[in-house]
């Protein structure tokens, strides 16, 4: 069941998505508020889990990591026991930012970020070696458009 939110509760994730570390007094003057009720709403949306940890966003292309790559999988094998090995061998890769099972027939997709195109190749080896893939379609990203972690409130 989702949890239920009223307008300030929605202004006050705005400004937390928009910038979580600013603080507690600039954001509740920016919702129009005074500091303790908003805080107080903070500690009750991360105590419902609402609001996940603090974290920062990074530059990756300012670290070298100048390359993303959106892999779509197509697998054979359906069984418990590959899943749990390929789902291990995600979890395992710190280039896969993000993994999705998929309906139709693409079975995932994943969202690689590495230094080049070298690097990936070295992530394709490796995730071949550990389980056994039907298809992998490699598709590198030429320019992001768009990329938020935002959620429309």
């Amino acid at each position: 069941m989702a949890f239920r939110l009223d307008a300030l509760d929605r202004k006050i994730l705005a400004e937390l998505q928009r910038d979580a570390g600013r603080s507690l007094d600039e954001i509740a003057r920016a919702v129009g508020s005074s500091k303790t009720p908003v805080w107080n709403r903070i500690r009750r949306l991360r105590e419902a889990g609402v609001i996940g940890p603090p974290v920062v966003v990074a530059d990756a292309e300012a670290l070298g990591f100048e390359a993303t790559f959106f892999v779509l999988i197509r697998t054979a094998a359906h069984d418990a026991a590959w899943q749990a090995r390929f789902l291990a061998a995600l979890r395992a890769r710190p280039e896969v930012q993000e993994a999705h099972r998929l309906a139709g027939d693409i079975d995932y997709i994943l969202k690689v970020r590495v230094p080049n195109a070298r690097a990936y190749d070295a992530f394709y080896q490796a995730l071949i070696a550990e389980v056994s893939i039907h298809t992998i379609t490699a598709l590198l990203s030429m320019e992001e458009i768009k990329s938020t972690t935002a959620l429309p409130l």
